[in-house]
């Protein structure tokens, strides 16, 4: 892996991704930092990376090395989820597709409290991960990650984030990530971690 560094002026990063949702999350953690952030041209059209990877690390890495070959810039993609240990590891790296293909975060998220129902306490400890990967021109070039503790809540609350926000529960403020502003959100949040780590290593 070769070490790259930002340069004065504004870089271009290319997000491997159709999610609106994560592109501003990305985009507020981006600010004060010399770099651009944008979907990747043309994703919808390409031809799926399979992230059938047994971790967050090599379904990142394997998803920037994919789509960085469909640009002249740096990609960057990322695998993030939810790890429950009471189930085994579940949703992890299937937490996209936990309810199926398709489903909707309310699916996913009525299939996570089914399969928690009559746990308590301890039972419902939950972290969520987030692996970064950047690469260009089909070369890897940094590799970071970030993560934070909770508990599953026994029902949503709150109406921002996206995705398991609202069942997961920050013990410190003792609401949901759906319950909290996006900077407060982003300060704690195992993406916020992560992608502070890559401007650490970038910059």
């Amino acid at each position: 892996m070769e070490p790259l560094q930002l340069s004065k002026r504004n870089t271009k990063l290319f997000l491997a991704s159709g999610n609106g949702g994560k592109l501003e999350e990305f985009r507020v953690l981006a600010v004060g930092h010399t770099i651009e952030l944008e979907l990747l041209p043309g994703f919808a059209g390409l031809a799926e990376f399979p992230e059938n990877a047994p971790t967050f690390g090599e379904n990142a890495a394997g998803k920037a090395l994919y789509y960085s070959r469909y640009s002249d810039q740096m990609v960057l993609a990322d695998d993030s989820g939810l790890v429950v240990p009471a189930l085994g590891g579940a949703p992890g790296v299937l937490s996209a597709r936990y309810a199926g293909l398709g489903a909707s975060n309310e699916q996913k998220i009525a299939k996570l409290l089914s399969e928690l129902r009559g746990k308590k306490d301890a039972e419902r400890a939950a972290y969520f991960v987030c692996v970064i990967a950047v690469a260009l021109r089909g070369r890897a070039r940094a590799v970071v990650s970030g993560w934070v503790e909770g508990l599953i809540l026994e029902e949503a609350r709150g109406s921002g984030g996206f995705g398991y926000d609202p069942v997961f529960c920050f013990p410190e403020s003792r609401r949901s990530f759906a319950d909290l502003g996006a900077a407060e959100k982003n300060l704690h949040s195992h993406r916020g971690k992560a992608f502070r780590r890559l401007m650490e290593v970038l910059e």
